[in-house]
């Protein structure tokens, strides 16, 4: 049995549709437990917190908003070109004001951006700060690469530098520009108060995973706050252009257990341990050949 050119017509776009959603689907399966962007990902990465359940859901309903309008629109001017054409209405309506229509297409926009309006100032709120931290850690960007500060744990500082392609293991290859020596540790289920400054110039906290970015301001102090509310490691990039070497500023948060967290802790008291003013360290990991030069005399 052969379609007709119209069943044809819907049977591609039903088979666009298909491959639309798997395409959506597919990164959050392919994700697993690790927060990282994945090729061709059309979807938001997989929630690792609840700010970015928050931020997620948020997101559904905008989009189910715009998908309504974008239909509605389009039937209405489908139809209104079919209804009002030249073979059918030669003599065109010369009607300039409709009463009705005019508190139509005022009153529904407003009632629609309410609906989006409230859930949004909920949602900036929530993510504003957290009243309850269980732990603060400070963030400070600087040209390229970030410093963390444990206050709350003996004030132990480190530097968290790109892994070069050749430093990880075959398996992990496609983590470069996202992989860290030093990851920023939290422990799961902790509400973690994130105080943000920069150094030199404007730089972005930013891990999608987490639901969390946060400018680092020279001269400002910002809080902003995250939670992991699963093990795994999530990966992020400063998304502020901020150089040369903006690229190569990657942030991987590791997320253990509490024991683990207590355990890294101690141990990294001891590695982390020097002085309250430490000079620039040598670069770790330098991020390409090409690159090398320049960050090594931006240092000096």
């Amino acid at each position: 049995m052969r379609l007709s050119d119209g069943k044809r017509i819907w049977a591609a776009l039903g088979g666009i549709a298909a491959a639309l959603l798997l395409a959506m689907a597919g990164p959050a399966a392919a994700q697993g437990m690790v927060g990282a962007p994945t090729s061709w990902g059309m979807g938001l990465q997989e929630s690792g917190g609840s700010i970015k359940d928050a931020i997620s859901s948020f997101n559904s309903l905008v989009f189910w908003i715009i998908v309504a309008i974008t239909i509605f629109v389009f039937v209405l001017l489908a139809y209104c070109v079919w209804r009002f054409r030249a073979e059918v209405n030669p003599t065109p309506s010369t009607t300039s004001h409709n009463t009705l229509l005019e508190v139509a297409w005022t009153v529904v926009p407003v009632l629609i951006l309410i609906v989006i309006a409230i859930p949004s100032f909920r949602l900036i709120y929530y993510q504003d700060r957290t009243p309850n931290a269980d732990l603060t850690i400070s963030v400070q960007g600087r040209q390229w690469y970030w410093n963390y500060t444990y206050p709350d744990h003996g004030n132990f500082t480190f530097d968290s530098y790109p892994l070069q392609e050749d430093q990880l293991p075959a398996g992990q290859r496609h983590l470069f520009r996202l992989a860290v020596d030093n990851e920023l540790v939290i422990p799961v289920g902790a509400n973690i108060r994130v105080l943000t400054t920069g150094r030199d110039v404007i730089h972005s906290f930013f891990v999608p995973a987490l639901g969390v970015q946060k400018y680092t301001i020279p001269g400002r102090s910002l809080e902003t706050w995250m939670r992991a509310d699963r093990e795994g490691v999530f990966y992020g990039q400063c998304n502020q252009i901020c150089g040369t070497n903006h690229w190569f500023m990657p942030i991987a948060v590791r997320a253990v257990s509490r024991e683990d967290f207590d355990k890294w802790v101690a141990e990294a008291r001891t590695r982390f341990a020097r002085a309250d003013e430490p000079g620039t360290p040598a670069l770790a990991a330098a991020p390409a050949q090409a690159d090398t030069v320049q960050i090594a005399e931006a240092r000096r």
